[in-house]
């Protein structure tokens, strides 16, 4: 690529006097547009009734839903790998370039997903939306939050919260989009139950929405920092005037305690998501509360659509309130807190309490959603900010980790508990003890996180940090 191509890193960099606040929307372009992984699930139904045409009555030759959760599960685990492959070549490229990559990768997956569903071939659907749209998830997933922490030295919380904020919502444009979709293009009759022809449309869609990021982001100035804004860790310890490289941050111990601390969050708190709908409809059926006071599928669709809103707005407040109180405080919040509402969940079932039940599932999931806002800032405060993006990309194999084993733990315990004769509450009692310990070990690895020692940071660095 030649040096003055638009793409090129050196023709991102904004001149003096830019406002740094028009670089959020950047931003938020490609987390809202990557964030409708979050939805795939509204695409289940109709996958499994492609044959049969009737999502009640799947014929043979219809895939199941083991073969459809693999989808998701592809693209998660290589938005981790790609993440931690490709991180080190965005910092080196710069985020228009890593931003386009990301939305050919995302949209390009749409596009190949429905020439699998039209073909009737799951795995074109596994290659398109989980391996290569989950590449451009990765790519996607970091480049503008290693963007952002360039900009707001002074207020990394609320940097990291502004982006991921729009991962954690995209679910809440891309699911009625999907479903407006495949309505018209099942009216249209153009087969498959619409979905291919949504795959196309979205795809499209996403890949121009996704333009608007790519090319209004910029990055500062080397030399550029807030008016005002005086480098300094004097109040807090954990926050570095130096930086550490991507390859020497993985030799620390805490790479690899901020690892578990990340991935003991998010399997965590998978634990209620995987299970949110039919815990609820289970815990408070009409045998528990009454008849006709039981909640009804179409309550627990709406409280899981609360919980994704209080996924969403926890992104933002905690990462937030993490740049008055610390990251290491936020985190021993969310573990210390998450502990004790985790192992109250159960017991909130079982006597029927549903207010405090639905209060104290959406504080779980604020705080999730905080875990993966408050992560990027966590990083740059012991590494530094030159390549956090690197840094925040490898460190994403735990969520990878924990989008597997999460489901599995969950689903083992819970056909366990049923096959032992357990009903309603007493069926996710296991499951959620087991999280709120996963939650200690968590806990105990935050505590453990102390200052990165100066053999592994860049001298180079550290003498500029000195000067």
């Amino acid at each position: 690529m030649a040096e003055d191509s638009l793409l090129d890193r050196s023709r991102t960099v904004a001149g003096p006097g830019y406002n740094r606040w028009l670089v959020p929307p950047a931003a938020l372009a490609i987390h809202l547009a990557i964030g409708q992984a979050y939805a795939f699930s509204v695409f289940k139904k109709p996958l499994g009734a492609l044959i049969s045409g009737n999502p009640d009555a799947p014929a043979p030759t219809d895939w199941t839903p083991g073969q459809l959760g693999v989808i998701f599960s592809i693209a998660i685990v290589l938005l981790g790998l790609s993440a931690a492959i490709f991180g080190k070549w965005l910092e080196r490229v710069g985020p228009r370039k890593a931003m386009l990559a990301s939305s050919l990768c995302f949209g390009g997956g749409f596009f190949i997903a429905a020439l699998g569903v039209h073909l009737h071939s799951i795995w074109l659907v596994y290659f398109g939306y989980g391996f290569v749209g989950g590449i451009g998830l990765g790519i996607g997933y970091i480049s503008p939050v290693s963007t952002l922490i360039k900009w707001f030295p002074d207020r990394r919380g609320v940097a990291t919260g502004m982006a991921i904020m729009g991962f954690g919502g995209g679910a809440m444009i891309g699911s009625p989009l999907a479903v407006t979709l495949m309505d018209h293009f099942k009216a249209a009759g153009t087969g498959t139950l619409g979905v291919a022809a949504t795959f196309l449309a979205m795809g499209l869609i996403y890949l121009l929405f996704m333009q608007f990021g790519v090319w209004t982001i910029r990055v500062p100035a080397d030399d550029w920092k807030p008016e005002g804004y005086v480098p300094s860790n004097e109040h807090n310890a954990l926050i570095t005037t130096g930086n550490v490289t991507a390859d020497n941050a993985i030799k620390t111990p805490q790479f690899w305690l901020l690892w578990v601390v990340l991935c003991m969050n998010v399997t965590a708190g998978i634990g209620v998501l995987e299970t949110a709908s039919p815990l609820i409809q289970e815990s408070f059926s009409d045998g528990v509360m009454g008849a006709g006071r039981g909640v009804t599928a179409a309550a627990a669709a709406g409280f899981v659509g609360l919980l994704s809103l209080f996924n969403l707005l926890g992104r933002f407040f905690w990462s937030s309130a993490s740049d008055k109180m610390g990251r290491k405080t936020t985190y021993a919040i969310y573990f210390g807190l998450g502990i004790l509402l985790y192992a109250l969940v159960p017991t909130l079932g079982a006597g029927a309490q549903l207010t405090l039940f639905v209060v104290v599932t959406c504080v779980i999931l604020s705080m999730y959603g905080g875990g993966f806002a408050t992560i990027p800032a966590y990083l740059s405060d012991l590494f530094g900010k030159l390549q956090v993006g690197a840094i925040h990309g490898r460190l994403l194999t735990a969520w990878s980790t924990a989008g597997v084993l999460g489901p599995v733990i969950v689903n083992y315990l819970h056909t366990n508990a049923k096959a032992n004769g357990l009903v309603g509450a007493a069926a996710y009692q296991s499951v959620f003890y087991t999280m709120a310990g996963l939650l200690v070990v968590g806990l105990i690895a935050n505590f453990l996180v102390r200052p990165v020692a100066e053999q592994y940071f860049e001298k180079e660095a550290a003498k500029k940090a000195a000067a």
